[in-house]
């Protein structure tokens, strides 16, 4: 079955069932192999082939990593910190972004509309290490005016997959 690719006004890239699936498959288990996945999907090696590459090229599937046990590697504390920045001009949103793509202990930082300017997700061993990476880190990066942490007590959802099932089109 061959798929027409189109591109929405919005710039998303429409893709039909059989890839809604293979995406499934591919969240709950970035390891299977080609011969499984195709036979989960009911299309030949081949054609999952093809698809996986055009959903990577297209830029659908970023890419493939390993999730880890924070706990295990020592990264127990995970906290969510609210920043508010002085000036809100596009030279210090640049500023700030280039500094927080710096640091790693930074796992994800959303710029949002709101009472605050980012909403920043961290990952550290403890609360002494949280007050170093607040005092040296955080209120060090450029333009930070106010910060306000959450710390988090007990991680009810994490690494979700996205919600994909039914955004399929057959063409």
């Amino acid at each position: 079955m061959k798929t027409r690719q189109t591109r929405g006004s919005n710039g998303e890239t429409s893709v039909d069932k059989p890839d809604i699936r293979v995406l499934e498959i591919l969240q709950e288990d970035g390891r299977i192999t080609l011969a499984e996945l195709a036979d989960k999907v009911g299309l030949s090696p081949t054609a999952t082939g093809e698809r996986l590459r055009r959903l990577s090229r297209d830029g659908i599937i970023l890419g493939f990593g390993a999730r880890l046990d924070p706990q295990k590697l020592g990264l127990g504390l995970l906290v969510f910190v609210e920043v508010s920045l002085e000036k809100t001009t596009p030279e210090d949103f640049e500023r700030f972004a280039k500094a927080v793509r710096q640091r790693p202990e930074i796992l994800e930082c959303h710029m949002v509309a709101g009472g605050f300017d980012y909403l920043v997700k961290a990952r550290i061993s403890d609360m002494a290490a949280y007050r170093h990476f607040l005092g040296d880190v955080l209120v060090s990066l450029p333009g930070v005016r106010e910060t306000r942490t959450y710390a988090v007590i007990d991680e009810v959802k994490t690494g979700a997959a996205l919600p994909i099932r039914g955004l399929g089109h057959d063409h």
